[in-house]
């Protein structure tokens, strides 16, 4: 992996223009670091805020060309850029994180498989390639699992709950009849998340675990504290650091996990990776001094991390759909911070903008 390092007045290039893309900007800019965002949208939220921006498919090799001779180093906001263009972009200019973690993250058989190799513990899976691997998969999960297509699916979406015998009918042809991964059914309490970041050095810092709440496969809440003990949150910790640490991953690493309380006391297991800034970490951005944005570009330009301290409790909430319609109402609570994307439409299921509520730290 190259050790190229940037300068202030350098430009960080960011392959997507969503809202990550344009909190990625917004954080460069406070660290005197231009970008350019590349991503195929005119209607980018990310635009406004960005020195440069190139409309283009991903698959525009000219268009790429010219994107890399204009930065300092490339970035991206989303996993699902193909491989084909980071794997051209790198042969031009360092990619952060490596194209390895892309991977490895956009297929679920591939990112399962790495997990389980470098030690995490996992629910169990099954790789699915037709109805028949299905049925003989479920005999050993006790009929029930998660089917889920090994490409392209988020929140909620390319995935199927199999809780009893009638689900499993035609359920491969309902997903697509695509390559898929059956996960075991896992009685978890709830679902929690890791922020981690690592430096071109191999230093890594999480951020505190976050307990999260999903309405609609969308994730609706992330709060800190998440009501774990200490030692869960340090086996967190550690579980995150074992990841990045196995992918030589430089850049900010969303980890989310399930928490099972049983017998044998609180235990985590990784259900999946996220190979960029997440979601369940926009709490940083007003509960600690260093957001996972501001982590997350100083990764990427190989400058050294900043705290992952937190001081204050949060709790985020994702504005979606027409939530956001409330902004005036949340501008007026004092413990509130409102952050828009500035996005053209407002549409039902859309990230519109998320509030963080923060309150003095209670552990």
């Amino acid at each position: 992996m190259s050790d190229k390092r940037l300068s202030p007045g350098d430009t960080v290039g960011i392959l997507g223009g969503g809202q990550l893309g344009r909190m990625l900007a917004q954080s460069a800019a406070s660290l005197g670091l231009k970008t350019h965002i590349f991503c195929p949208d005119p209607h980018s939220p990310a635009f406004d805020v960005s020195a440069t921006f190139t409309i283009a498919p991903y698959e525009d090799i000219d268009a790429l060309n010219r994107f890399a001779d204009a930065v300092s180093v490339v970035t991206y906001e989303f996993e699902n850029v193909p491989g084909p263009t980071a794997a051209h972009l790198d042969a031009k200019v360092p990619v952060r994180p490596g194209v390895r973690a892309l991977e490895v993250s956009q297929d679920r058989l591939l990112e399962k498989r790495f997990l389980s190799e470098t030690g995490i513990a996992i629910a169990g899976f099954a790789d699915i390639n037709s109805q028949q691997d299905l049925d003989n998969a479920l005999k050993d999960f006790g009929g029930k699992g998660v089917l889920k297509t090994r490409r392209f699916g988020y929140d909620g979406k390319g995935q199927m709950m199999i809780r009893q015998p009638g689900d499993a009918d035609g359920a491969f042809d309902r997903i697509g009849a695509v390559p898929a991964v059956l996960e075991a059914l896992i009685p978890f309490e709830c679902e929690v998340s890791v922020i981690v970041a690592r430096d071109l050095d191999g230093t890594s810092r999480s951020f505190d675990i976050a307990r999260n709440h999903h309405e609609n496969h969308i994730l609706k809440t992330s709060t800190i504290p998440a009501g774990v003990s200490a030692q869960t949150a340090e086996t967190a910790r550690e579980m995150a650091g074992q990841i990045v640490d196995g992918l030589d991953y430089v850049g900010v690493m969303g980890v989310e996990m399930f928490l099972v309380r049983d017998g044998t006391g609180e235990r985590l297991l990784v259900n999946e990776v996220a190979p960029r800034v997440h979601n369940s970490g926009h709490w940083t951005q007003d509960a600690c001094l260093t957001s996972q944005f501001d982590q997350h570009i100083r990764a990427v330009a190989g400058w050294p991390l900043g705290s992952a301290e937190r001081h204050s409790d949060a709790v985020m909430e994702n504005l979606i759909g027409f939530d956001v319609d409330a902004w005036t109402d949340i501008l007026k609570d004092p413990g509130a911070r409102l952050h828009l994307y500035g996005k053209s439409e407002t549409r039902e299921g859309r990230k519109m903008g998320h509030v963080n509520r923060i309150a003095p730290k209670s552990d």
